[in-house]
């Protein structure tokens, strides 16, 4: 099979527009009429499909961030390669594409990536992605986690108002692991050995406020410790904080001065306080967990990837296209578009 990677700086350089400048390639404007308002690079809507889609999100990308190298917002269109613009910046004097820099960086066969984007929204397995997207079942996990690289770290800078907290467990996996298995292999994701909590089960910790604003991350453990570095400066002294009560997380919050209002079980919230109760991140749990069961156990190194899958398709909503999944795989997530570019 042939390799589905290559460089991102191939040699074979194609096109007309060395040293175009970016501000001055658009049509000029008529005399004596008001200027035309541009989109924002992050919001422009799109047409075209395959090849074309990742060079215009790559386009959007470099509006946005300018250099990849410097930060530099004086860059010039520098001619093309492997289907996608490359410009130069005339900082650093180097040359770079849309996609230098990002996970996607590399990859061959542009022109199935929405295929592959599409496949992910639908939450489909390897096999019937590599099936859709007709390329190996290497190539189709390679992209997997290459899309998710990028999404695994999208996550609020805040979250805002009254915020809910509370950890859950998920079934420690080894998938994929062919050697030096501390135990032995289980069967399409199998059942722990013990009842209730054990070393079997991650602890995931999930904040999420009344917005839909969602953080999570796997714990090393269970504790005061673990749980600030994941909430820390994410959930703060602004917000009302609810939680049910478990030692470590309400060391956290009382550490960090959070107003905290803890109700020990889910469901009805108490009457005279209405707005505080931790369903909403309980439902979360709950929509996590099952849309994690078609794929029968998931690698515990490969979990904070599936979080951050999980955390994209709740933030985009049930609109989401394959062109808002690509592009958060190159580094423009939900949140980071929602955050100041």
């Amino acid at each position: 099979m042939a390799l589905a990677e290559a460089s991102d700086c191939d040699d074979s350089v194609t096109g007309p527009l060395w040293g175009l400048d970016i501000a001055s390639s658009g049509p000029a404007s008529p005399p004596d009429q008001p200027p035309v308002f541009t989109p924002s690079p992050v919001v422009r809507p799109l047409n075209r499909l395959g090849t074309n889609v990742v060079a215009e999100l790559g386009q959007r990308r470099v509006d946005s961030i300018g250099c990849p190298h410097c930060d530099s917002r004086d860059v010039v269109h520098w001619g093309k390669a492997s289907a996608l613009p490359r410009y130069r910046c005339k900082g650093c004097q180097r040359t770079f594409n849309g996609l230098t820099k990002t996970p996607l960086a590399g990859l061959r066969m542009k022109d199935k990536w929405p295929a592959q984007a599409a496949a992910m929204i639908d939450g489909v397995s390897i096999a019937k992605a590599a099936k859709r997207c007709d390329v190996d079942y290497t190539t189709a996990f390679r992209w997997r986690h290459r899309f998710l690289a990028a999404l695994a770290g999208d996550k609020p800078g805040t979250l805002s108002g009254i915020v809910e907290g509370d950890e859950t467990f998920i079934l420690e996996s080894f998938k994929g692991k062919r050697s030096g298995m501390p135990r032995k292999a289980r069967k399409r994701g199998g059942k722990s050995a013990k009842r209730g909590i054990s070393a079997e089960q991650i602890p995931v910790i999930v904040a999420r406020d009344r917005h839909g604003g969602t953080t999570d991350a796997v714990l090393p453990k269970l504790n005061r410790v673990s749980i600030t570095a994941a909430l820390g400066g994410i959930v703060t002294s602004a917000n009302e904080f609810c939680c049910d009560g478990g030692t470590a997380i309400v060391a956290f919050a009382r550490r960090a001065g959070i107003p905290t209002h803890i109700l020990p079980m889910p469901g009805k919230p108490n009457p005279q306080a209405p707005d505080f109760h931790i369903n909403n991140v309980n439902a979360y749990h709950s929509r996590l967990k099952e849309w994690l069961r078609p794929f029968h156990g998931v690698a515990t190194k490969n979990l904070p990837n599936y979080l951050g899958w999980r955390r994209t398709l709740e933030a985009l909503g049930q609109k989401v296209i394959p062109e808002d999944f690509i592009f958060g795989a190159i580094g423009f997530g939900p949140y980071q578009q929602s955050a100041p570019l």
